[in-house]
């Protein structure tokens, strides 16, 4: 099972908004910048319930027809859900990638700061794929939070785009 991580963050290195708000981000992603294809060979995507509430008030559900699970230990309403395939799991991060690869799913997807933060810790994402947009926001959501331990990545690739993007990979390694 392969878990990757493709996230756009301000330079100084937040994903939203303190109130979740993405208005710095460029609407619909802005210029291609490799998502219509790292998308394309995710079987599922793992996310958070405040990403799910956030992308439910974009106009158009953003995942097409990929396997959605939101995490949360609390009940939500999938009902708002336009043309997706949403399930709710809850419990700790290598318990749902399990059930995950159980099911046939070979490559996850995960997003959402909470829910970054905690595959992280737990060991189990392997490739990361930050793109830097270039603003400075002060405050918000982190990428990033505590770490039980260091976590050593090795370099894949680095783009820039006329945007101003700039699009890196990286691979977990320890």
């Amino acid at each position: 099972m392969t878990v990757s991580v493709f996230v756009g963050a301000s330079v100084d290195g937040f994903i939203a908004r303190a109130n979740g708000d993405l208005d710095f981000l460029a609407a619909g992603g802005g210029e291609p910048h490799g998502y219509e294809e790292f998308i394309a060979g995710v079987d599922a995507l793992v996310i958070g319930r405040k990403t799910f509430e956030t992308v439910l008030a974009f106009p158009v559900w953003p995942y097409g027809d990929k396997r959605v699970v939101v995490l949360s230990s609390r009940p939500i309403d999938l009902s708002a859900v336009r043309g997706g395939v949403v399930e709710q799991m809850a419990g700790p991060p290598a318990e749902i990638v399990a059930e995950l690869a159980a099911s046939g799913a070979h490559h996850l997807y995960v997003d959402g700061g909470v829910t970054i933060q905690g595959f992280l810790r737990a060991g189990l994402v392997q490739r990361l794929i930050i793109t830097r947009v270039p603003v400075l926001i002060g405050e918000g959501i982190p990428l990033f939070g505590a770490l039980p331990r260091d976590l050593r990545l090795r370099h894949v690739a680095t783009q820039h785009y006329p945007s101003g993007l700039v699009k890196s990979e990286y691979e977990v390694v320890a």
